[in-house]
């Protein structure tokens, strides 16, 4: 039997063809969040280690991400993600980069 799947507005939004695809999803939402991670950390140069850091770990995310959506939705919020996470690492490498203050 059937059963009613139970989806909320993001789900919604992300899965316009009608089947569900979590890991899709969850990529392009994990996407989402190292970029504004990054992009809200470069404000702060002291902190540009770790936004230098999550940016390009949202690139390697956004960029597999990118390769694996399935709808638009998806594709949307990846290249929101992959912006910001890259604009996290320029400015973050801008300020002295993922490695400035390890080696010191």
């Amino acid at each position: 039997m059937a059963q009613a799947a139970h989806h909320g507005p993001l789900a919604r939004a992300l899965n316009t063809d009608g089947r569900s695809h979590p890991r899709e999803n969850g990529l392009a939402v994990l996407t989402l969040v190292l970029g504004a991670i990054a992009a809200v950390t470069c404000i702060f140069s002291g902190l540009h280690i770790l936004s230098a850091w999550v940016g390009i770990a949202g690139l390697l995310v956004g960029g597999w991400s990118q390769m694996n959506s399935a709808t638009t939705g998806q594709r949307v919020l990846t290249v929101l993600g992959l912006g910001a996470a890259g604009i996290g690492l320029y400015i973050g490498m801008a300020n002295g980069g993922p490695w400035n203050g390890w080696l010191d």
